[in-house]
């Protein structure tokens, strides 16, 4: 066991060789391979939809832990679909840009296909369980949602992303997907309020693919993957990146005035300082090269750029909002 490389691995994308990966536990080359540092933006969407659940008073533990596992598990069985499908598809060839960042397993000969696919499917596998395992609890409903999941699992690689429709799959998927969908079966109740206050957290994931895509634009048109930001421009989608931020806090701030949310929701305002210092990296073109003066993790990161800062926004807006409503659930059962 490498426990330090699991919690590296849980916080970055460790830069890997070959040598270096055959010395590796199965824990920690799954890790790698699934990129689990961004799923902690999955375990947050599933944690607010508990919250919300709890502060209904609807709150099932058994059912919430369930949906944990099935939404972390879709998501980096996804992970490691769209590694395969870019692999297949000679997307990776050429130091691409998913290359630079971090290990691409079979591209860099750390795993062959047949390894890659055991690894889907046993992560796939334990995924489907979980969601099966709600299904027979709470009924079509759930199946319904089971099989939207695994529709964006199996197609966001291929064609979605490849027609402008992959950010759009990210706003649906990290919104009402798996914070309303998973409000449902953690209390049986479909509530389309639930939806709406699901929109302020989902438009944090979005704007990380946003600042991903825009970091590589280029290759991206090269190679004719017709991703949002390709179609609107490098320019246009820093702009629509921004104003996805600002929207973050706007929607907040509407489901307080209309009284869904209590005005302690209002803690997430205290995320706006990381806002207003990644707003003058949106504002301008993506640099020849990380700069001097850049935080280490970033320049650590390097070509990664816009998806960086906009990772580190959307866990502070995250956090903050996780705690305004753990505020809220407090209020409710002391008050």
């Amino acid at each position: 066991m490498n426990v330090a490389m699991w919690l590296k691995a849980l916080r970055v994308i460790p830069r890997i060789n070959k040598d270096e990966w055959m010395r590796l536990d199965v824990i920690s080359r799954w890790l790698i391979s699934t990129r689990a540092a961004v799923l902690i933006m999955t375990f947050i969407s599933a944690a607010i939809a508990g919250l919300l659940a709890a502060r209904a008073g609807m709150f099932d533990g058994g059912r919430w832990i369930l949906l944990v596992i099935g939404l972390i598990f879709a998501h980096a069985t996804n992970n490691l679909l769209n590694d395969l499908t870019d692999y297949t598809r000679g997307v990776d060839r050429d130091n691409y840009f998913r290359t630079q960042y971090g290990p691409q397993p079979l591209e860099q000969g750390l795993m062959t296909r047949r390894e890659l696919l055991a690894y889907a499917g046993i992560t796939g596998a334990i995924a489907l369980a979980a969601g099966i395992a709600l299904v027979l609890q709470t009924g079509w409903l759930t199946l319904a949602l089971l099989a939207a999941g695994a529709f964006f699992v199996l197609f966001y690689t291929w064609p979605l992303k490849y027609i402008g429709l992959g950010e759009l799959t990210v706003l649906l998927v990290w919104g009402p997907l798996m914070i309303a969908g998973g409000y449902y079966v953690i209390t049986g109740q479909w509530d389309w309020n639930v939806v709406i206050a699901s929109l302020p957290y989902g438009l944090g994931p979005t704007t990380v693919i946003f600042g991903k895509h825009i970091d590589k634009l280029a290759e991206d048109r090269r190679k004719r993957i017709f991703t949002l930001p390709v179609i609107l421009g490098e320019k246009g989608a820093r702009v629509g990146a921004m104003l996805m931020m600002a929207l973050m806090y706007l929607s907040v701030i509407y489901l307080v005035v209309t009284g869904y949310f209590s005005p302690v929701m209002l803690v997430v305002l205290l995320a706006l300082p990381t806002l207003f210092k990644i707003l003058p990296v949106f504002r301008a073109p993506k640099p020849e090269s990380a700069p001097a003066n850049a935080p280490m993790g970033i320049q650590q990161g390097w070509p990664l750029w816009f998806v960086s800062f906009a990772f580190y926004h959307n866990r502070a807006f995250g956090m903050w909002f996780l705690l305004g409503l753990l505020a809220e659930l407090v209020l409710r059962l002391v008050l």
